[in-house]
């Protein structure tokens, strides 16, 4: 008879190795962006290695953090810190976050919020869901993002616009989380989009919760990517 007590927690395991490896890519990153202000790209090819060595190492600690997330809310451990924030502080702070990325890549942002429009959402998991969008937009965008806040039927509504070819039809549904082999072999699991409702969701008033929304032929003529928060 096999002793349960002796058994592994694989789950466990690898919840560690991903937070161990998240810390240490954030590291890299951090010594990456120094080594791009110390020494500039001097051509046009430089500045696309940087762009893609900043973009790969961005996207990579972000599925870390969003897998140790929902990790953690299957695990009922996500700690949830609701308060009242001005929208246009957490939209600037993850555009100056990655603003290096956008500055290698000629992404022009555009910023559409009203200065004192405010909501009531836990700050780093909204900043981390508009984080990781921003870093998806910047890899299939041309030339132009465009951040916006409003508040629409008294829902607070954030937008990030691209002027790329747009969402593909298979993701304009509902965001899930698949674990087909046709999804791991081509890395298409949806992660990003299932930690981006799960967060919503996690966000409720009354009897409303928090959502998701993708669409396609937004204002700059790209993909649209919208999150809802009562």
């Amino acid at each position: 008879m096999k002793d349960s007590s002796n058994s592994l927690d694989f789950s466990l395991v690898l919840a560690s190795s991903v937070h161990d490896m998240k810390n240490s890519l954030g590291m890299l990153l951090s010594s990456l962006e120094g080594i791009i202000q110390e020494t500039p790209p001097e051509n046009d090819e430089q500045a696309k290695r940087f762009a893609t060595l900043q973009y790969e190492t961005s996207r990579i600690n972000g599925e870390l953090i969003q897998l140790l997330s929902v990790y953690r809310m299957q695990k009922n451990r996500m700690p949830l810190h609701i308060d009242e924030h001005f929208v246009i502080d957490l939209i600037e702070d993850q555009i100056a976050r990655n603003h290096m990325l956008f500055e290698t890549r000629n992404i022009e942002i555009d910023i559409q919020c009203d200065a004192d429009l405010n909501g009531y959402f836990d700050n780093d998991l909204v900043g981390g869901v508009v984080h990781n969008v921003l870093i998806n937009c910047a890899r299939y965008t041309k030339q132009k993002l465009q951040v916006s806040a409003e508040l629409v039927d008294k829902v607070l509504c954030i937008a990030i616009a691209d002027d790329g070819e747009g969402y593909p039809e298979a993701m304009l549904g509902a965001p899930t989380l698949s674990s087909s082999s046709d999804a791991f072999n081509s890395g298409s699991t949806n992660l990003g989009l299932y930690f981006a409702n799960e967060v919503a969701k996690l966000h409720c008033q009354n009897d409303l919760c928090g959502r998701i929304e993708l669409s396609n032929n937004g204002p700059l003529g790209g993909g649209v990517f919208k999150l809802y928060i009562p």
